[in-house]
């Protein structure tokens, strides 16, 4: 999983002796579940080392790259690098280490390169009674790489906006493909060199961030969108949204145009709702529907008006609902994204405000209507479309994804004497609607329905196609497999008797399937249905992760946060990390990370980390 850009409030891990994993605080399972005819023993992890940063390491605390990349601990103030062996590489307070003296740091963030050998330290020293400072440092040796005070106004100066996403910030966007940064202002736009921070350009006629972009490496060409960011937004006067094409060595605008819709932003993470792809001589902008642009002029060619995802206007299920404290929540991922083949797209349009969808098959050249399913009415959400052969596989139901910001207040409160405090906590994290599920199987020649399947309870998992031939797909309690071509129910096996608790996702893995339920997984045979194994209960799972063929479970109920390594031929747990640290990455969640080939957990608390094999 490459973990380019991540960063925020997090801490990390990483060094020491060989021994069992303390910090993470390892545990033993005493195994022996059944699982198909068997039974199986859990193993441990193995401790790398242990090691200590010499900084509280309360802000960052994150690795880079593979097993061999560097560990990077931050606090406010200073900062502590490790190398893959634990071993000090540098550490001093950002006061010393910035020539401009860069203070207390109230936003920061890392950006890897080089397999996690090197990066930049990106630094904002936002002052309230004077001149805003930021600072890059080199996280390969701790050195000043460049610093400014000639950005203002890069974060918002309530912080309100600032939270525990991990990402960059909205004003400056990092171009990875040409080692530069893109950095916004009230009165216009600079590319600046990572390396060095020389302005490569500026240009007035370029105003607010980037949304998103699309780089053209044979022409040194930026396609963006821009947005008006939170930090600039009463700054910047007669702003308009900005959909252009520019030349990346000058900042010269070789187009603009003008598009229809309104840029939203996540609850939590604050990222812009759009998204931008380049298809052929296509620009494609998803954004209150698709609309489609001749790369090489900016000539829109067509477009199709509809809502991207279900926003808190349309169904007070959504609505930006107020609980305690003024807590907020939004649900996302609720409507598929486009599908794309050579001559078509398939859309999932949300037709009016009374959870009635359908799906539209639309020429890819022109945009002309091919034709319309039927609509579906009661479908809260329609997350998954797929082509196989003659079919487009519709999944109505299923996962959706639900941000929230929890706020709680302790102490006097209103009216009384005393003080009262505000914990803020941002949570990401996947639930169910309750709906209608069921499964479509639509001709692809006129749309029409062919076969559906509504045996599903209150939850559907996402679907797996298995050689355009065979669709997996269960519920809590039930795992199916149908034949494609007619809907033929090929077997039903009874989920509930794996005793892994309910089923919400499944997991393609070679000639089987592997079903992930809130207390472990059980693994079916796609030929028919038989389980292989059933893992040792694993209360609480809500994620799972595959990285690099390594597989992992977590559990971050009751504000706890547990990964399991599990063998997934097998069933076994190969060891399990318990944290109890703050922060880490924003991947992983408190006191983890993981290296990018997945073959090392990083663990820590505080000042400690622990780095831990994943496989003996």
């Amino acid at each position: 999983m490459n973990k380019k850009i991540i960063a925020f409030f997090l801490l990390l891990v990483s060094s020491g002796f060989a021994a069992n994993a303390q910090f993470g605080k390892l545990k033993d399972k005493l195994g022996g579940m059944v699982a198909g005819k068997g039974s199986k023993t859990s193993g441990n992890f193995k401790t790398v080392w242990e090691s200590e940063f010499a900084n509280k390491a309360d802000f960052l605390a994150v690795t880079g790259g593979k097993g061999d990349g560097l560990v990077l601990g931050t606090d406010d103030n200073s900062a502590t690098v490790m190398n893959s062996e634990g071993k000090m590489v540098w550490e001093g307070d950002y006061k010393t280490l910035t020539t401009n003296k860069t203070n207390k740091s109230e936003y920061q963030y890392v950006i890897w390169k080089e397999g996690g050998k090197g990066g930049y330290l990106f630094l904002f020293d936002s002052r309230k009674l004077g001149t805003d400072r930021i600072a890059v440092i080199d996280v390969a040796n701790g050195k000043e790489l460049w610093n400014s005070e000639n950005y203002q106004n890069l974060i918002p100066k309530d912080k309100g906006n600032l939270n525990s996403a991990g990402d960059e910030i909205e004003t400056v966007k990092y171009i990875s493909e040409l080692d530069a940064f893109l950095i916004a202002q009230k009165d216009g736009m600079n590319m600046v060199k990572a390396t060095t921070g020389e302005k490569m350009w500026e240009t007035k006629l370029i105003k607010g961030a980037v949304a998103k972009y699309v780089y053209d490496a044979a022409k040194n060409e930026i396609v963006m969108l821009n947005f008006k960011p939170t930090a600039l937004g009463a700054l910047i006067s007669g702003f308009k949204n900005q959909l252009l094409k520019i030349n990346a060595s000058n900042g010269e605008i070789l187009w603009d145009a003008s598009f229809r819709g309104t840029i939203e932003k996540e609850l939590v993470t604050r990222k812009p709702i759009l998204d931008l792809w380049l298809r052929g001589d296509k620009l494609f902008l998803w954004l209150d529907g698709i609309q489609v642009y001749n790369i090489n002029n900016g000539q829109k060619l067509w477009e199709v008006a509809y809502e991207n995802d279900i926003n808190a206007t349309n169904n007070s299920l959504l609505n930006n609902m107020a609980g305690r404290g003024g807590s907020q929540k939004k649900i996302y991922r609720t409507l598929a994204d486009p599908l794309f083949t050579d001559d078509a797209v398939y859309i999932v349009i949300f037709a009016t405000r009374s959870r009635t969808k359908y799906v539209e098959k639309h020429d890819i050249q022109t945009g002309k209507l091919l034709w319309a399913s039927e609509k579906i009415t009661g479908a809260f959400s329609m997350p998954k479309i797929y082509k196989a052969g003659d079919r487009i596989m519709v999944q109505v139901g299923g996962k959706v994804q639900v941000q929230e910001i929890e706020r709680q207040t302790s102490g006097g409160g209103l009216g009384s004497s005393g003080f009262s405090g505000t914990t803020i906590t941002y949570k990401i994290y996947s639930d169910y609607v309750n709906q209608k599920n069921g499964l479509l199987a639509l001709n692809d020649k006129d749309g029409t329905t062919v076969w559906r399947s509504e045996r599903f309870d209150k939850r559907i998992t996402d679907m797996i196609i298995d050689k355009d031939k065979t669709v997996f797909v269960g519920d809590g309690d039930e795992f199916y497999s149908y034949d494609i071509a007619s809907g033929k129910q090929l077997f039903d096996v009874k989920h509930q008797d794996a005793k892994v608790g309910k089923a919400f996702d499944v997991i393609d893995y070679g000639d089987n399937v592997v079903v992930v339920s809130e207390k472990g997984l059980a693994s079916y045979k796609k030929g028919d249905g038989k389980r292989n194994y059933a893992t040792d209960k694993l209360a609480g799972i809500d994620f799972w992760y595959d990285i690099n063929g390594n597989f992992f479970l977590r559990n971050q109920k009751n504000k706890k946060n547990i990964i399991h390594g599990i063998n997934m031929e097998t069933g076994e747990t190969k060891g399990t990390v318990e944290s109890k640290g703050k922060g880490g990455s924003p991947v992983y969640g408190d006191g983890i990370d993981i290296s990018d080939d997945g073959e090392y957990i990083y663990a820590f608390k505080g000042k400690k980390l622990e780095k831990i094999k994943v496989n003996n």
